[in-house]
């Protein structure tokens, strides 16, 4: 993969917790990247190759390093597409002995098709003779839900791979309470908080949360945006009452707010598998999420939350049902969430599908 930054954003949160859950199962894992450095982010063997950069990261080192200690592993994984180390491992490993799979995380996805149409046909010049050649000859193209795979077959015509699913998912959070979490935020005691926690960008449906909740939710509520401001500014001017700001959350104030709150909601245009949505579950809270969150079947099949479209109307349904929903339905979809956490999206169980997938 190109980076182990995890200013990033989830797509190397989900490679480290998958890494460490398969070392924890008994495997060794090692990742290669085109950092300069190796990433503090984790004691795992990192193999920073350099010369990556921004953009498609291409480095003249890759390709020599992977055709010489490629055949050293039983398993190579490729994370992502778009960029060098895709083609690098197709032109190492193709045809040869040493088998390659490949996580697209999201990257077919055609809301990318309708939203940037511009960069859509610059990956069209690209597909064929890269992207399309990846999938095509990998022992197996992984996706983490049901409905990326459906939605990766609507990006480009010119499209094969032998297709597999295997979720990702998250650790069984640490004990705790809401306490820390009050403590810093003491405005937020005594308010039912709606918590958005991830990127405050466009893609996730900001704006329509906002809204939303100045229009449907009650007096004794507070709407919580946690997370890095990727939208310049604008959210604040446009947040009304009972709208907090937190800026990022981090380690046990993290989890703290997760225990404080009473609902989780991510109306997003666009969402592989929401790691967040996953670390909610895990504590017991029901989501409010729209059917662009590619775990939404999962979620509406074990009754963990409530689904609707990533507009603005379906965004004000999901607020207004929640606030309407008796406490005894809410406490009994606080039940069914846990349970859908560790059916679905534990990471051992996860890491314990994606070897038979390797295997």
């Amino acid at each position: 993969m190109q980076t182990l930054d995890v200013r990033t954003g989830g797509v190397v949160r989900a490679v480290l917790l998958m890494s460490e859950a398969l070392v924890r199962l008994g495997n060794e894992v090692e990742i290669a990247t085109l950092d300069s450095a190796p990433s503090p982010a984790t004691s795992l063997p990192q193999h920073p190759l350099g010369q990556g950069g921004k953009g498609y990261g291409y480095s003249s080192r890759l390709l020599p390093w992977l055709r010489e200690n490629g055949g050293s592993f039983d398993r190579v994984i490729v994370n992502g597409l778009w960029q060098y180390p895709s083609l690098a491992a197709w032109r190492a490993f193709a045809g040869g002995s040493t088998q390659y799979f490949v996580f697209p995380h999201g990257m077919l996805d055609p809301w990318f098709k309708r939203t940037y149409p511009l960069k859509h046909l610059k990956k069209w010049v690209y597909w064929p003779w890269a992207e399309y050649r990846v999938l095509r000859d990998a022992r197996a193209v992984i996706f983490t839900s049901e409905e990326e795979r459906r939605q990766a077959r609507e990006s480009f015509w010119l499209y094969r791979a032998h297709e597999v699913v295997s979720p990702l998912g998250v650790a069984t959070p640490p004990p705790a309470t809401a306490d820390e979490f009050l403590a810093r935020f003491p405005e937020l005691r005594g308010k039912r908080i709606v918590l958005f926690l991830g990127r405050l960008h466009v893609k996730k449906g900001c704006d329509l949360l906002i809204d939303a909740f100045a229009k449907c939710a009650p007096n004794e509520s507070a709407l919580v945006m946690a997370g890095p401001d990727q939208w310049h500014g604008e959210l604040p001017k446009r947040a009304g009452r009972n709208v907090l700001f937190t800026g990022i959350l981090e380690d046990s104030l993290k989890w703290s707010a997760l225990r404080a709150a009473e609902v989780f909601a991510l109306p997003s245009h666009q969402e592989n598998f929401a790691l967040a949505v996953a670390e909610a579950l895990a504590c017991n809270l029901p989501v409010l999420i729209s059917n662009r969150v590619n775990i939404w079947r999962e979620i509406e099949e074990d009754g963990a939350g409530f689904v609707q479209r990533d507009d603005a109307a379906g965004t004000e349904q999901l607020v207004r049902r929640w606030f309407q929903t008796p406490e005894s339905d809410r406490a009994a979809m606080r039940q069914r969430a846990g349970g859908c956490f560790r059916k679905r999206f534990e990471i051992g169980h996860a890491a314990e599908l994606l070897l038979k997938v390797l295997a």
